[in-house]
């Protein structure tokens, strides 16, 4: 069986299509469409009962372009409204959380870092998810909130991020951990900045790429992957302009335009 319907992929802003990437790699014949709520960003400093309101609309909106299937490319919304979105959307729904967890413990031996919004930390959802697989697991955890806007400002790796990255990461250099979840699909985009701050002997963990493989196994398990030339469908609550320069640098050359919408509509 087959299913030509779209993918629903959301996040609070840019930093869920590097999620975005990683499925079009593994999936090239489907088609997605991204949804990048930028007029609410940062998610991360919210509520979690707020970021849960947010991202129901943001499902509802998707519903409406009849997906097949919702991946929320966001670790705070994942960490905070996953089982209410589940429970609530009659498609398949993946979040970011368990797939970087499951990442996490296959690549690491020792203590385990994280660095994710405050939201994320606050919400404990990663470090449940870690022991789960490894009850004896450490998880040590930082906050790290300047990281979201100098990602979607598009300084990837200046040096005003770099000074950022060495203050926050200083507890999870010298061998202090053997492996940091990036529990921000923003967080990606600093890997350069990030990964000088905490030294060669630490594994970044990217959710992205497990992400993709697991959507793929559900695809296959639900009877509903596309058979297509596949396409990228790219929605924005705000700022397209500024959006676009930065999706194209995630993206490539190839980037549609994107498309202004309004989920309070």
């Amino acid at each position: 069986m087959t299913d030509s319907r779209p993918i629903g992929v959301f996040d609070s802003g840019i930093g869920g299509l590097t999620v975005l990437s990683a499925l079009c790699c593994r999936l090239p014949e489907e088609r997605f469409v991204y949804l990048g709520d930028t007029a609410r960003l940062p998610y991360g400093t919210k509520s979690a009962e707020t970021v849960t309101r947010y991202a129901l609309r943001a499902a509802a909106f998707l519903a409406g372009e009849d997906i097949k299937m919702l991946v929320v490319a966001c670790n705070t919304a994942s960490a905070s409204a996953l089982p209410t979105l589940e429970r609530e959307l009659p498609m398949p729904v993946i979040g970011v959380v368990t797939p970087g967890a499951r990442a996490a413990v296959r690549w690491s031996s020792g203590p385990i870092g994280l660095i994710a919004t405050e939201g994320t930390v606050a919400s404990g959802a990663y470090q449940r998810a870690v022991r789960a697989l490894r009850p004896d697991a450490q998880v040590r955890s930082r906050a790290c909130p300047l990281f979201v806007p100098l990602a979607e400002e598009g300084w990837f790796d200046h040096p005003v991020t770099r000074q950022v990255a060495e203050i926050y990461l200083q507890d999870f250099a010298g061998g202090v951990v053997d492996s940091l979840i990036l529990g921000c699909t923003h967080y990606p985009l600093l890997r350069s900045a990030i990964a000088a701050a905490v030294g060669p002997g630490v594994h970044l963990v990217d959710s992205a790429t497990v992400v993709a493989e697991e959507v793929a196994e559900r695809l296959t398990g639900e009877g509903i992957l596309g058979r297509g030339e596949g396409g990228i469908h790219l929605l924005v609550t705000d700022a397209p302009t500024r959006i676009a320069r930065i999706a194209a640098m995630i993206l490539g050359d190839d980037t549609p335009p994107l498309q202004l919408v309004d989920l309070s509509a």
